[in-house]
């Protein structure tokens, strides 16, 4: 990311593109994201096997502290090993008798949705901050290439993602601690992990549709964070 976001600054490209759950709480100096593209499916999936169907001990390959500390809350049980590579790559690892985490945004992109055994409900597993969503980077004094991006920008997704990168920022940018935030239909799903010892804490706070949700996300991660303590 770092490069591509050098070659930005430095008048070798006119923008980039980047999946939003990737991108830093805070953004580069010199640099403006000016569009969140609309949405797509922010779930995670398994690939493989069903939550439901996983033997008591199985395997689960996944790279994401996130993922293993949400599963690991719903089933202690299970087995987590890592999983590195594209996606092609990724679809090889499914561990016998396991399972693979995935977004179901990356698989919708590839059109391979058709590899999906199961859905993982939002409200048991909140996603990264901003997955399922594109964000488009520019200098920040490029306003002709600003007015061109905004026509990808979705209005309620940039609201929705902007509410997330407030809960994670308020964390800092070295929490390394598993964190998940996901706002829509007036709600935000926090979830913040220490999986060393085996704590964790979510809530679910009403949104007021305003600036004021911003400040809203940021008490909720202090919160969080000092439960955790």
């Amino acid at each position: 990311m770092k490069e591509v976001q050098r070659a930005v600054l430095d008048g070798r490209a006119d923008l980039a593109v980047h999946s939003a759950k990737d991108l830093p709480s805070i953004t580069d100096d010199g640099l403006s994201i000016v569009a969140f593209t609309e949405r797509r499916d922010p779930r995670d999936v398994l690939v493989g096997s069903t939550l439901a169907d996983l033997a008591h001990g199985a395997t689960i390959a996944s790279g994401s502290v996130r993922r293993r500390a949400q599963l690991a809350r719903v089933r202690p049980d299970l087995v987590f090993v890592e999983l590195r590579g594209n996606i092609d790559t990724r679809l090889t690892k499914i561990p016998e008798g396991g399972a693979i985490v995935m977004a179901a945004a990356a698989l919708q992109i590839l059109e391979l949705t058709e590899r999906i055994a199961d859905h993982l409900p939002i409200v048991e597993f909140v996603p990264a901050v901003g997955q399922g969503c594109v964000a488009v980077e520019i200098r920040a004094d490029d306003e002709r290439t600003a007015e061109l991006a905004r026509a990808v920008d979705h209005a309620a997704t940039r609201r929705a993602v902007e509410v997330e990168r407030a809960f994670l920022a308020e964390l800092g940018s070295g929490c390394s601690l598993p964190v998940g935030a996901h706002a829509a239909d007036g709600v935000l799903r926090t979830f913040l992990a220490d999986p060393a010892r085996h704590l964790a804490v979510g809530d679910v706070l009403d949104l007021a549709g305003s600036d004021a949700d911003l400040e809203l996300a940021a008490a909720a991660a202090r919160a969080a964070n000092a439960s955790l303590q």
